[in-house]
């Protein structure tokens, strides 16, 4: 069940990608990367078997921020794509010291959600310490190398026919800065080597993953935005 629900979920979020950018333009998208950003970072606190390996929640949530990011460097511009790597610093940096100003509370004799909350967030400094700065640098390194790769093959004449060498490109070449510097610091001396170690490899993989199945979603977003599909 979990392969077949991990399936499900990059259609359901990628299809919401589309959806948000068809509905709300990129708007829709900047306000995705909220959503995603904060959920990613709850998720990932989750670990499950799949295919074979042992690995973390929230990647295929976190790989969607990656799409949002090369929608927009595509069909917007460079700025409208680092103003989306801004607002997940900001949505974590906000997640971070909120869930923090809850722990501070001496809950009722009668509360139940206290104890759980804690046992959730009472981790999430960490996590999402490492979070924000792999997603800080590993965003802004995937904004500058999709557009590295714009100009390389727009001096050939091919920028329009080489969008899926940007997308993969970029997307992969950062996600393993952004492998190693949150699976380090967020869970280095947390499991066991061989359990860290597999979680690194699993996260990369699954991101090899989604990053080649989110190449049909941008340019479907392309589409649309050349056929006026998308609202201003």
């Amino acid at each position: 069940m979990n392969e077949i629900i991990l399936l499900v979920s990059v259609v359901v979020i990628y299809g919401a990608v589309l959806v948000a950018y068809k509905m709300f333009g990129k708007q829709g998208l900047f306000a995705f990367t909220v959503v995603a950003t904060v959920l990613a970072n709850i998720e990932v606190l989750i670990l499950v078997d799949a295919f074979g390996m042992e690995q973390t929640l929230g990647n295929v949530m976190f790989a969607s921020t990656y799409l949002v990011t090369d929608i927009l460097s595509e069909n917007e511009s460079k700025e409208d794509a680092t103003k989306a790597v801004h607002i997940g610093i900001f949505a974590s940096i906000a997640m971070l010291i909120f869930t923090g100003l809850w722990m501070l509370y001496t809950p009722s004799p009668s509360d139940t959600a206290m104890p759980a909350i804690k046992q959730i967030f009472s981790k999430t400094p960490r996590l999402m310490l490492a979070s924000t700065l792999g997603y800080a640098i590993s965003q802004r390194f995937d904004v500058w190398l999709y557009h590295a790769w714009w100009k390389f093959t727009s001096k050939r004449g091919e920028s329009r026919r080489f969008l899926w060498l940007r997308n993969n490109g970029s997307t992969l070449i950062s996600q393993i800065v952004n492998t190693v510097l949150f699976t380090s610091i967020a869970f280095l001396g947390m499991y066991d080597m061989a359990t860290f170690v597999a979680i690194m490899i699993s996260s990369y993989v699954i991101y090899i993953f989604t990053s080649l199945l989110d190449t049909p979603i941008v340019y479907m977003a392309r589409k649309m935005k050349e056929k006026n599909l998308i609202k201003n």
